[in-house]
């Protein structure tokens, strides 16, 4: 079996008759699905679709060398099927949430527990793993932590300093979007999908936006995607630059640790430049963008961009010399490429650990498809190279933006899209600044949403923290975990 000519292949932000979606019984759905992951692919999504006679899965696979994305769904499941999860680790979180949400055990799974609740709404928290063994001690930290950070808990398995397993709990933050965005869309559905991450607005908003779009059998006017684009790199901007300064404090590097809090604010005003708001809230709707950028505005942005590029250059450059900041970045939390690839990292972790993995270039939509962004890639797969894949884009997305500015598409910004169709099946995916976004929808007979599912790159990524810090001193898990920077919000949704 081929299962890219088994599954229904699509290119990025297109959509699909649910009717036309192939269907197999679930043992087959499984093992259809392991081996096109086998063969290269990778899981953007696993989720269940309720029907009468039981619970539908679904799966979108990446197949990135082809910039194709294949999907596919089972027959109603109505208490077990096999699990993916012994031959394919990556679909591991994804199954333990469809058991979490729909009570489909996966049969053969290794670790089955909730992801987000349990026990009538309470976070989930429920048994841990726990390493056997006389000089074995266990050290819990959170969901309570210092500072504004959102609550998550942590739970160590050591031996003295050293950390042999970490396993995350989150749901503290858990809020029901998708669960409230059945039978959208709705008023509040723009702003829900603005806040899934707060400092992702742009990410969430465009892959939304873009569905709605493809549901409608349309797209946004080119000078529409184009001003998203440029918002889209400017949110990578402000994060990676706020990222460089928290991960130099976290080594008391105090330098570029004050320079780049003051220069991730001027990242964020040249987003307020662009629509008033700092997060870009406001910006991007479902047929374009509400905003024009006119050429007074271009030309301040592009001399603002120019003077704040210099001095997050400076600033990194502080960071690098500093020999003190490499021995605490380099070997520190390495995850080597083949465990990037096995657990399916997204993103920055990914391409710090050698994966050249970025959707702008796999699979281009937008304005992307005129205007590739390099993919930048360090091999190292520990604190260093995360952090030098954040300076590379840094530079990358400001070049990109300056092009961009200096010959700027023309038109309307702004073109109603209509109605989303009925029975269809939607899948965009964006590169965001921590890595993909995923968003698909199903509509039912009247195009509303019958489901609507969001995966963050922060729920691809957790595992990586994880695995990032067996074998590491329990001191270095502030600067692992900066490092990765992951959204607690973004993945309990």
């Amino acid at each position: 079996m081929n299962p890219r000519r088994e599954f229904f292949l699509l290119s990025n932000g297109a959509s699909v008759p649910w009717a036309d979606v192939p269907e197999w019984p679930a043992e087959a759905f499984v093992a259809a699905t392991a081996a096109g992951l086998e063969r290269g692919g990778r899981l953007c999504a696993w989720f269940g679709v309720p029907e009468k006679s039981g619970t539908r899965l679904v799966a979108v696979i990446a197949f990135d060398a082809e910039n194709t994305l294949a999907v596919g769904r089972s027959a109603p499941v109505g208490k077990s099927y096999p699990s993916l999860t012994p031959r394919q680790p990556q679909a591991h979180l994804f199954e333990r949430e469809v058991w979490e949400q729909h009570g489909l055990v996966p049969e053969g799974h290794p670790w089955l527990k909730p992801v987000r609740r349990q026990n009538g709404g309470q976070p989930a928290v429920g048994e841990f793993f726990r390493v056997e063994g006389g000089e074995i001690h266990e050290v819990a930290v959170g969901p309570v932590h210092a500072g504004i950070i959102e609550p998550g808990h942590f739970r160590f398995q050591c031996n003295g300093e050293e950390v042999l397993h970490l396993e995350i709990a989150l749901g503290y933050q858990h809020r029901g979007i998708e669960e409230a965005l059945a039978g959208g869309p709705q008023r509040a559905t723009m702003s829900q999908m603005e806040t899934v991450a707060g400092d992702t607005t742009i990410g969430h908003a465009t892959a939304y936006a873009t569905i709605l779009e493809s549901l409608a059998a349309t797209e946004a006017p080119l000078s529409a995607q184009w001003l998203r684009s440029i918002a889209l790199e400017l949110e990578r901007l402000a994060n990676h630059a706020g990222d460089l300064g928290a991960l130099a404090n976290d080594v008391a590097f105090l330098p570029t640790s004050a320079a780049c809090g003051k220069i991730r604010g001027d990242f964020l005003n040249l987003t307020a430049l662009l629509c008033g708001n700092r997060f870009g809230r406001g910006l991007i709707r479902p047929g374009g963008c509400k905003q024009v950028l006119e050429a007074a505005r271009a030309a301040q942005l592009a001399e603002k961009l120019r003077g704040a590029l210099a001095e997050v250059n400076e600033a990194a450059e502080w960071l690098w010399e500093s020999n003190s900041v490499r021995a605490r970045f380099e070997f520190t939390g390495t995850v080597t490429a083949s465990q990037a690839a096995e657990i399916g990292l997204v993103g920055v972790a990914a391409r710090a650990s050698g994966l050249v993995r970025d959707v702008r270039f796999d699979h281009p939509a937008g304005w992307h498809r005129f205007a590739p962004v390099p993919v930048a890639v360090w091999p190292g797969g520990d604190v260093f190279a995360r952090a030098r894949v954040r300076w590379l884009e840094i530079q990358r997305s400001a070049k990109f933006i300056e092009e961009q500015l200096a010959a700027p598409a023309e038109g309307e910004g702004f073109a109603d899209p209509g109605p989303p169709a009925g029975d269809t099946l939607a899948v965009m995916l964006v590169e965001g600044w921590r890595g993909e976004i995923c968003h698909v929808a199903l509509t039912d007979r009247t195009g509303k949403f019958r489901r609507y599912k969001i995966v963050d790159a922060s729920f691809h990524n957790w595992t990586g923290l994880e695995l990032a810090m067996r074998g590491q001193a329990i001191s270095d898990f502030p600067i692992c975990n900066k490092s990765f920077n992951l959204s607690y919000c973004g993945f309990d949704l």
